[in-house]
């Protein structure tokens, strides 16, 4: 999984957040989708590597500005208690 950081122009409300988290959800196939119209940034992960090309096209298409985007391997999902208690019983 890839965490991807997306700087964004143009977010004025929460109307403006949720706009943004459905065109990444259905242009990325993208979970735990979360945008700030504070910050001027949406935060996402999703399983393929995204060019800034492809990024900037979805944004701009909203009618938002695509400023900068950062993309980072995720954590793992596995560590947290789910993954402890699996290993500690065998699961």
């Amino acid at each position: 999984m890839y965490k991807v950081t997306v700087r964004i122009e143009g977010m004025m409300c929460e109307v403006c957040e949720e706009h943004i988290c459905e065109a990444i959800k259905k242009a990325f196939n993208a979970e735990n989708v979360t945008a700030s119209h504070k910050k001027g940034e949406a935060v996402f992960e999703t399983p393929n590597e995204i060019s800034k090309d492809e990024m900037k096209k979805v944004i701009d298409e909203t009618g938002y500005k695509f400023k900068h985007m950062s993309v980072s391997k995720a954590s793992n999902r596995q560590g947290g208690k789910k993954g402890l208690f699996s290993s500690l019983f065998g699961k």
